[in-house]
Parts: structure tokens; sequence; C-alpha cells
């Protein structure tokens, strides 16, 4: 069994910065590809940006150049580095990992204020 535990959400003014952390733990072996997902009220859940295990990123043209992932392999932990902010980031954000069995997170709340 795997757990993910989702951290550093919370309240930022437009242009703020937060930092997302995604730490794995449990029946962990080898890790494939990690990624941060969001869902807004009244939306689908959507890719946010995505690592994979040899550090290859993608990102959501949304959050492109605002937005950066990154992954500590040794910690088993994701991040999410979220700048200029903007109100219409305001989401759940849930991370994701494949073992190659996929696992979600609980999900942490990002609220954006403008």
């Amino acid at each position: 069994q795997v757990q993910l535990v989702e951290s550093g959400g919370g309240l930022a003014q437009s242009g703020g910065s937060l930092r997302l952390s995604c730490a794995a733990s449990g029946s962990v072996f080898s890790i494939k590809g990690m990624g941060w997902y969001r869902q807004a009220p009244g939306k689908q859940r959507e890719l946010v940006a995505t690592i994979s295990s040899s550090g290859s990123t993608n990102y959501a043209d949304s959050v492109k150049g605002r937005f950066t992932i990154s992954r500590d392999n040794a910690k088993n932990t994701a991040y999410l580095q979220m700048n200029s902010l903007k109100p219409e980031d305001t989401a759940i954000y849930y991370c994701r990992i494949t073992t190659p069995i996929l696992y979600w997170g609980q999900g942490t709340q990002v609220t954006v204020s403008s």
C-alpha cells in the first residue's frame, strides 16, 4: 500500500507564490511518473504538470512559465513551485504517482484572491 501526503496549500494573493509537496510512503519500490492535477469547482480535473523518472517535464499551457515541478527521488517527494498565481489557479490540487499502479493524494486546497 502506498500513501501520498500533500502539503503546502493555502491562501495566496494574486501574484503571490505557494509551494506544494507530495510525499509518498509505504510500499514504494519504484516511482515512475509523478504529477500534479487540479480541479476547480464545477470543472473536470485537469493536468497541471508531470515529471518522469528521468526528469522530463510537461506543463499545461495555462501554467507554463509560472509553475515548476520537481522531484527528490531519495525522498520519494514531488514539488510544485507556483509563482505569479492568478485567481483562476484556485482549485484543489492533487498529486498522482505511477509505480506503474496509479495512486492519488487526498488533495490540497489552493485559493488565490484577487
